[in-house]
């Protein structure tokens, strides 16, 4: 059993009971979201009554509308989580802080088992590259003891549910706001993640790199593409066409990952499903969840793909999730840069302020981008055995940013890796994880 922190026997009557109410919604019918134009007073997290809601209906309305705020990021978002708990037939548990009769934060999480321990996780997994929760702007950044009573409250919360809760890749500070949860942060995360701000005129993006070689670069490829019929930028628009073309973009990475002896992240069906079902959700104006595009090829080659991206939007900051290239035609001229120039370029006309290439570090990356961004994670023992799990997990994390942060060790650990794959090639340092 969980005994209180001393510092609870300090708070408020009122503020005591509103930490220890836990509550669990099953409503039927969705409430309509809160007016954004209605001014609220500033709320302190020792104010919020935190309960924990099973069906996702029950919150949308309140869901969507923090996820509309930009601080929060779209990999919390209602339909990625919804998508991702469909696709692996998984129900959530949607935390909530609610003070005033609305919601101030929403930590939605999904409960898996691992080496015979429950964690509780933001739904998305490996495949998120910045998470941050849900939090009203309204909401007065915690002290020290806030923190903690707040840590407290989710640990009875979950605690018959989970033995650990893992917030991971969380950004300490993003776009100049510090995170709410930033003084629960237990480890830095072993990757960090790579952006690249965005102007309206794409020759003052340009500029901050090196602009000469990169449209020197563009110009040559372009010249390659054209001497054998050229290329077209397709966004797949069409339902029909964005599901095949997701389907060649899983068979490409899958070979390319093959032929550096890498494992392949996206083979599981559930995986497949989940972006399969991204791409189902309808568009609101520049925001999306999934959008793909490609180089395709014209002339004697007629329709060939040579490389496919996947990019997400909420308001102004476009997400990479992934790419692939194919390089059986014409591989010199290079077709998975100029589909970065392509979208990047686009991106500065859609008024985009910043394109995120996500989290890892590889030379393609850095070549892009001048933001490199720290992440943390948090993690929250429940039980014996998440306290257990806690050291583990750190020392792993640490273990693997060390790897990571060395040339000689990441490249031992990739010839190990490529040796899990029969009759694999060696991977090399180069080739995207």
């Amino acid at each position: 059993m969980l005994a209180p922190p001393p510092y609870l026997a300090r708070q408020t009557a009122e503020a005591g009971k509103a930490m220890q109410q836990r509550k669990f919604h099953h409503e039927d019918e969705v409430a309509e979201a809160p007016d954004a134009n209605v001014h609220h007073k500033a709320i302190r997290f020792f104010e919020l009554t935190v309960s924990v809601a099973a069906d996702v209906r029950a919150v949308e309305a309140e869901w969507r509308h923090l996820e509309s705020l930009p601080r929060n990021s779209l990999h919390q978002g209602f339909d990625w989580c919804l998508a991702w708990a469909e696709a692996h037939a998984r129900e959530l548990a949607i935390v909530e802080g609610r003070a005033d009769d609305r919601a101030l934060f929403i930590l939605p999480l999904e409960i898996v088992s691992e080496q015979g321990v429950r964690i509780a996780r933001f739904p998305g997994d490996r495949f998120n590259n910045i998470n941050t929760g849900l939090f009203d702007t309204d909401l007065i950044v915690p002290d020290a003891e806030e923190l903690q009573n707040l840590a407290y409250t989710l640990k009875q919360a979950l605690k018959d549910r989970a033995d650990l809760i893992l917030l991971d890749n969380i950004p300490l500070d993003w776009r100049g706001t510090r995170h709410p949860l930033s003084g629960l942060a237990s480890i830095e995360n072993q990757n960090h993640s790579f952006q690249l701000p965005l102007f309206s005129n794409f020759e003052a993006t340009l500029a901050q790199l090196n602009a000469k070689s990169r449209r020197k670069k563009f110009r040559s490829s372009s010249r390659k593409l054209e001497a054998i019929g050229g290329h077209d930028h397709v966004i797949a628009t069409q339902e029909n066409e964005a599901h095949r073309l997701l389907d060649l973009f899983f068979q490409q990475k899958g070979e390319r990952l093959k032929m550096f002896g890498l494992p392949d992240v996206f083979q599981s069906p559930e995986i497949r499903a989940f972006f399969h079902r991204l791409l189902d959700v309808r568009a609101s104006g520049h925001d999306t969840p999934l959008t793909l595009h490609a180089i395709r090829l014209r002339g004697e080659h007629e329709g060939h793909i040579a490389a496919i991206a996947g990019l997400s939007r909420k308001g102004d900051h476009v997400i990479c999730q992934f790419s692939s290239i194919d390089e059986t035609i014409c591989p010199e001229a290079s077709p998975g840069e100029m589909l970065f120039w392509l979208m990047i370029e686009k991106s500065c006309r859609d008024g985009a302020a910043i394109f995120d290439f996500g989290v890892g570090d590889q030379p393609y990356k850095r070549n892009w981008c001048k933001q490199e961004t720290v992440q943390h994670d948090i993690l929250l023992p429940l039980t014996w055995k998440g306290s257990l799990m806690v050291p583990l997990l750190i020392a792993v994390t640490k273990a693997k940013a060390a790897i990571k942060r060395n040339p000689h060790l990441y490249a031992m650990a990739q010839r190990w890796r490529s040796r899990q794959c029969p009759k694999a090639p060696e991977a090399t340092t180069s080739d995207a994880e």
